[in-house]
């Protein structure tokens, strides 16, 4: 059912109020302690942050290591302007500005001990470089040649040629990891290895134990040398749907849900210890074709392979029908493949209409036809029949599959649905066995991470980001020039005609922008809150002395190992 106006403007009303509490912490007396659990229906699939390629993993990864430098609130990545210092203290540019020099600071340390050094940062680069290591980021740093260490504590970045965001991919795009701890293993052994079980970082949680199918849990590293977190522990616990997920928020067993559906923001009025957690997002929502044969991914896929029936079930899908249904105004229609919230998000794109007669023009003339009266479209026998995936734990998703499997019928495609538990979900997905799902994604901060999720580099093998292997060299040469476009100007121009390639191309059809919906307990203080992520800054958060309940004063030393 439709939300009402009124109940519309009590979340807008209960947003505004959340939002006022989203604030830099000052680290004073009695802001140091307490515990936050996390309610999720996803389990990392690592902790490595080169390596995941999920939402729970980038989270808890990011807490446990550390990045060179950080971004800014307005999510800049041109240049250095607005970033602010993490493992490196300080940086310098050549005067041709073809290298930078990061000097790391020297009180940092690893969770062991060890001291941080730029034979780490080399050892980094080298990994994430390497495409045995199986990194989804390994096509974002390509324009970087190389890391040399100078001294102890600086490495110098290399690059091909000057271009706008040289500083971001260095800072930003890589977690430093140890190499006292990796170097005696094999860069594709790295996923597999026992670091990846038990991750030492530099960052200000340190790895306490995962329980595979329960929970996750980090703990403050009290001798962080930029001060300790202001959390004892945060636990992620592990749900294998969303309403076990959200019935330990409402139990009292969980203090944070990313994800509500509008039903749960109704059921807050009856907790008062709780409240809505809207922050913004470079999350969206689309159906993805897969482009191989799961049977023989070295084949095209039988139906998805042709451009023309990509084309023609887009035009079968009313996007904005399909929007207001689920979400009624609690999202927006997707403008192509980059959302909102990405500097370079293009409005202007031309997106594949929605028209059920010219759909139907396009697969008669393919020979795609209702031959037997059955009401299903089928060519030399083979039937216009495809499978659909959706992950239970969404209630979006899985509602969505069901509105695509009728518009779909309006043009003679039969689907069938297959709705899954989340971690089925992404090991079908990433060992590209799957004809077509209904996904989400979260999009870094800059336009040049659509080659993660589109580039023809990352639709060769499984655990891809490119999960529906789109391979399109026009495409691929027109992010590499906006990439590398000194003059902004002509590099949203370059964007501007990649988007359109590949909207045109429709790999994809997309379908909605939502921003962050979850619900949080009021003794949590959150900070530091990102569109490219609301765990950018855990460290900051905390839990006043004065609203902490018994979990709350377990102490580290009662963390179990």
């Amino acid at each position: 059912m439709p939300l009402s106006s009124r109940f519309a403007a009590l979340l807008l009303a209960a947003s505004a109020a959340t939002a006022c509490r989203v604030q830099d912490i000052p680290h004073t007396v009695g802001t140091d302690g307490g515990t936050m659990i996390v309610s999720t229906g996803g389990e990392p699939d690592t902790p490595i942050p080169m390596l995941t390629t999920s939402v729970t993993g980038i989270q808890v990864g990011s807490a446990i290591f550390e990045r060179l430098a950080d971004i800014g609130a307005d999510l800049n990545t041109a240049g250095d302007a607005g970033f602010h210092p993490v493992l490196a203290d300080k940086w310098t540019w050549a005067p041709d500005s073809l290298s930078i020099a990061f000097h790391i600071n020297p009180k940092a340390r690893w969770q062991d001990g060890t001291p941080v050094t730029a034979r780490d940062v080399r050892f980094t680069f080298d990994a994430y470089h390497d495409p045995a290591t199986g990194s989804t980021v390994t096509p974002l740093i390509a324009n970087i040649d190389s890391v040399t260490v100078r001294d102890s504590l600086t490495a110098v970045f290399w690059y091909h040629q000057r271009y706008r965001e040289q500083f971001f991919d260095a800072a930003y795009q890589m977690f430093i990891l140890p190499e006292h701890l990796l170097s005696g293993v094999k860069h594709a052994d790295i996923r597999s290895s026992e670091f990846a079980r038990h991750p030492v970082g530099s960052g200000p949680f340190r790895f306490v134990r995962w329980v595979p199918g329960s929970l996750f849990e980090i703990a403050a590293d009290t001798a962080h040398y930029s001060g300790r977190p202001h959390l004892d522990r945060i636990i992620w616990s592990f749900s294998p749907d969303y309403t076990a997920s959200v019935t330990k928020l409402f139990a009292g067993e969980a203090d944070f849900i990313e994800y509500l559906r509008p039903e749960g923001v109704a059921e807050l009025s009856k907790h008062p210890d709780l409240e809505l957690f809207r922050f913004p997002s470079l999350n969206e929502g689309y159906l993805v074709f897969n482009l191989r044969d799961p049977k023989h991914p070295s084949r095209p896929h039988p139906i998805f392979g042709d451009r023309t029936v990509r084309r023609a079930l887009s035009m079968a899908v009313d996007r904005k029908r399909l929007v207001a249904s689920v979400f009624d105004s609690l999202a927006v229609l997707s403008i192509g493949p980059e959302p909102r919230n990405l500097a370079t998000a293009d409005s202007t794109l031309a997106m594949i209409p929605f028209n059920v007669a010219r759909a139907k023009q396009l697969l008669d003339s393919l020979g795609w036809r209702d031959h037997d009266g059955d009401g299903v479209r089928d060519r030399n026998g083979v039937p216009l029949r495809f499978t659909l995936m959706a992950p239970t734990s969404s209630a979006v998703r899985v509602r969505i599959s069901v509105l695509l499997q009728q518009m779909f019928a309006h043009v003679g495609a039969k689907v069938d649905l297959q709705q899954t538990e989340m971690n089925f979900f992404l090991d079908r997905q990433h060992d590209g066995q799957f004809d077509a799902m209904v996904n989400s994604l979260f999009l870094d901060p800059s336009p040049s991470s659509i080659r993660q999720t589109w580039g023809m580099k990352n639709a060769r093998t499984p655990n891809d980001d490119n999960i529906g292997s789109y391979m399109s060299p026009v495409f691929d040469a027109l992010v590499d020039s906006a990439v590398l476009a000194t003059d902004p100007t002509r590099s949203e121009t370059f964007y501007h005609r990649a988007y359109q390639t590949i909207i045109d191309d429709a790999p994809a059809i997309w379908l909605y922008e939502v921003p962050g919906m979850g619900a949080i307990n009021k003794r949590i203080h959150p900070a530091g809150v990102r569109a490219d992520g609301w765990w950018a800054d855990l460290a900051a958060w905390s839990i006043p002395d004065d609203q902490r309940i018994a979990r709350d004063r377990i102490g580290l030393a009662d963390a179990k190992p």
